[in-house]
């Protein structure tokens, strides 16, 4: 075929083998992922996740300018569907000891959460490692904030074989940082109740602009007084530096078990 009907032939994935056709993305787009993947539970936030949710066999980078603030106002509403059939929520190394009462709010029962509690970067690494390697029913939520680009690449190779989605806490200051991670999402606080969302790194073009995500529980809606509805958010959510006394959903509980998982 001469270089002028190259030039003129149209690119088309439809000529290619299925399985190739859907690794191919262009640039502009945002891509579609070849594993399946989680909502989010907010229509808005799913529009802009490349195959319309949280992937699994893969990582994905949570950045917030505080740890315990809002993991699970952003991830509460997936997590039931994950337990739906079993499934557990393993948690690596959260800040604050897991509130089972507010975790059952969002339909997650003790049961069904696994709490690693370690001490040291490398244990947290290692464990976070051996669950992803293990493939388990569920999602696995790890908290690193020391994690350097090498570790996470590895995780990375490892949850391509993980059907559960591997979502990884850091601080929001490692957006400055390259991550093998092919998700990441920077999440702060907005006015009132909502999440301000933004997505610097995708499969396909970037998200510059910022989502404003209403993540008030259902349960709270009728118990909150208007006035804490319109509460202000903090100004410059996403350059604050990450906080290390945050609390946790709810209150904290006592701690008569460190070490031990919630449930076994």
């Amino acid at each position: 075929m001469s270089a002028a009907a190259l030039s003129s032939h149209a690119f088309n994935t439809g000529d290619l083998p299925r399985h190739i056709a859907e690794a191919v993305w262009r640039g502009a787009e945002v891509g579609k992922p070849v594993s399946r993947t989680v909502s989010s539970g907010f229509t808005e936030l799913d529009k802009e996740l490349p195959g319309g949710g949280w992937p699994t066999h893969s990582l994905t980078e949570l950045l917030m300018p505080q740890a315990a603030l809002c993991e699970w106002r952003l991830l509460g509403r997936a997590l039931p569907a994950l337990m739906a059939e079993g499934g557990r929520v393993y948690l690596i190394a959260p800040p604050k000891q897991p509130h089972v009462g507010g975790l059952e709010q969002l339909g997650i029962s003790a049961e069904q959460v696994v709490w690693i509690h370690t001490t040291t970067p490398v244990d947290r690494l290692w464990v976070t490692e051996q669950i992803v390697k293990s493939d388990p029913a569920g999602a696995i939520l790890s908290w690193l904030p020391q994690a350097r680009p090498e570790q996470i690449r590895r995780l990375q190779i490892h949850a391509q074989s993980c059907d559960a989605p591997v979502f990884l806490f850091r601080p929001v200051a490692a957006i400055h940082d390259t991550s093998p991670a092919p998700l990441r999402v920077a999440v702060a606080l907005a006015d009132g109740w909502q999440l301000e969302v933004r997505i610097p790194k995708r499969r396909g073009a970037s998200l510059d602009d910022a989502l404003y995500l209403a993540a008030m529980p259902g349960n709270l809606e009728a118990v909150i007084p208007p006035r804490l509805k319109t509460v202000p958010a903090r100004s410059a959510a996403f350059f604050r530096e990450e906080a290390t006394d945050a609390w946790a959903l709810g209150r904290v509980a006592p701690h008569p078990s460190a070490g031990q998982p919630v449930s076994h």
